[in-house]
């Protein structure tokens, strides 16, 4: 099956009292990518996180309560699909993520309907130890035979998402705690789409306080394995994967 062109690109940025890191990510978009359609879900931010956004003459929905990270994209989905965009790419606000690797990544979609910015695939420094790592390859390891790909960073939140993934999310992104992660990559993946993954590299934050210590940082990725089973338990015909074709 070959996979749709890609012509309009939006970039998401999913964002929780991120005030302080928006408008340095803002500018860094601006600089590296001309040209793409901006769009912040203010995930109900306490701290004028929508206004800084508008401030910077960006496009902004605002939530009215905190719905976690799939909630936000689910949003970012529709309104992609409704604005005409074939294509999105998920980019934190804090920071952490390169506006100068979204064209590679981008690229990719030429390829594949889901593409990842992968920490472990050769690229970049980062390194998690202890539980965490071992969770993620746990993760990595069941996904890559979910998938029938090689895959090392099932958790990454930088990723981008063609046509047929923009019409599958826009209707079927799962809210739930973790779901935007490991359970969307399930549903891709029965649904037929094809996904890749790139090496990218991390970076440190560059406003505000880390949302997990590292003891919550295991946690979460021992909660992630149990999505992961119970989205791999779930009933196939949930998602309808002719709904996709694009």
């Amino acid at each position: 099956m070959s996979v749709p062109p890609v012509s309009r690109v939006l970039v998401v940025l999913p964002a929780w009292n991120e005030s302080e890191s928006l408008p340095g990510v803002l500018a860094e978009i601006r600089e590296h990518l001309p040209g793409v359609g901006v769009l912040v879900v203010d995930d109900g931010s306490l701290d004028g996180t929508a206004a800084v956004a508008r401030a910077h003459g960006v496009d902004v929905l605002e939530l009215p309560f905190n719905l976690g990270v799939g909630g936000a994209m689910r949003a970012g989905f529709r309104y992609a699909l409704e604005s005409g965009y074939d294509a999105v790419v998920q980019v934190d606000a804090d920071g952490q993520h390169d506006p100068r690797d979204v064209p590679r990544i981008v690229e990719r979609l030429a390829h594949a309907d889901v593409v990842i910015g992968a920490r472990f695939a050769g690229t970049g420094q980062y390194v998690a130890r202890g539980p965490r790592r071992w969770a993620m390859r746990v993760l990595a390891a069941v996904l890559s035979r979910v998938a029938s790909t090689r895959l090392t960073d099932t958790t990454s939140g930088f990723r981008a998402a063609g046509p047929r993934a923009v019409a599958l999310f826009a209707r079927h992104y799962p809210a739930e705690y973790l779901g935007d992660t490991v359970e969307s990559l399930v549903i891709a993946a029965r649904c037929g789409l094809q996904i890749e993954q790139i090496g990218v590299a991390m970076r440190e934050r560059s406003a505000g306080r880390p949302s997990q210590s590292p003891v919550k940082a295991s946690i979460y990725l021992a909660r992630a394995c149990l999505a992961l089973l119970m989205s791999l338990m779930r009933r196939r015909e949930t998602v309808v994967p002719q709904e996709v074709a694009v």
